[in-house]
Parts: structure tokens; sequence; C-alpha cells
């Protein structure tokens, strides 16, 4: 710009935020060649997150009591399951590895309006369809009052007590 001049500039030599989103301008400079150069300040924007630092720790610790108390690996996924929400369910459920047969996945998908649960074949001898089908009822209702934690935890409790302690 040292062929250029300060066009636009504020007082304190950064201008005003125009609109949410948008970069701060320092200032415009106009070159000789009639070009226009602005320098601007980016922010980075935080991504967004389902949960709180709380709300995490919450869910953390029921996943926690649950698996430790039953000996069953239980799950959570949270996000869209596309059009066969069943099979995509059954595929992350399976991608859990050497340990699916004895993990139970809660696979939610809120936009959606979907929760699959996936028992491997050895958890399902201690959570039958009837177990899966009241947690995730419990759920819903949970999730219909926006609280999508709440729900969660409901859920995993609802499950590890109807599988009981792991048999020794």
């Amino acid at each position: 710009m040292a062929a250029g001049e300060l066009v636009q500039q504020s007082e304190s030599g950064v201008a005003p935020r125009h609109a949410a989103g948008e970069p701060e301008e320092f200032g415009v400079g106009v070159l000789s060649t009639g070009r226009r150069s602005v320098a601007k300040m980016y922010e980075e924007t935080k991504p967004t997150v389902p949960f709180s630092v709380p709300q995490l720790a919450r869910l953390d610790e029921a996943l926690t009591l649950a698996s430790r108390e039953t000996g069953i690996d239980f799950s959570v996924y949270l996000g869209e399951l596309g059009g066969d929400t069943r099979e995509s369910a059954e595929k992350l459920h399976a991608s859990i590895g050497d340990t699916a047969p004895d993990s139970v996945l809660i696979a939610v998908s809120p936009g959606e309006r979907v929760v699959e649960v996936v028992t491997g074949a050895e958890a399902f001898h201690r959570l039958p369809d009837r177990a899966a089908k009241l947690a995730v009822m419990s759920m819903v209702a949970s999730f219909k009052e926006g609280d999508l934690v709440g729900g969660l935890v409901s859920g995993l409790r609802m499950l590890a007590d109807q599988a009981g302690h792991a048999p020794a």
C-alpha cells in the first residue's frame, strides 16, 4: 500500500462490526491502480456442540456406571442415521469391534426423530426387546420435553437396572 492512500478508518483504528459474523475492518486503502486493499480481522468460530460440559459429565458418569455395574459396554451415538435408521445403527454397533456381542448402542437422531437400541448377541440375553422398548419410551418422553441428556441418562439407568449386575 506504499503508493495508495487510506480512505477509511475509525478513530480506534478498528471499524465497528457490521453484522453478526462479519469480520472487523481495520482500514481500506486504494492503490494507484484503483485496486482496493482491505485489512480485516477474522475470529475463529467455536464449534457448536449439543451438550454443555456439565451435561457431558453427567452423561459420561451414567455410561460409566451402567457399564461398570452390568459388565455390558454401553455406547451412545447422537447424529443423523440416514434412510434406513435400523441398518445404520446396526453398522455403528458392528463398528465397535470385538466387544460388540457384549455391547449395547443407543443411537439417537433428533433431526429424524428416531431412537434405535442395538444389543449385541450376548447382551441380548440380559436385555430383551421388551426392556429396550421401555427404555426408549422413557427417553422419548424426556426428549419431547427438550431434555436430551436427561432422556439418555434415564434410558441408560433403565437398561442397566434391567440387565442387573455382571454375572460372576
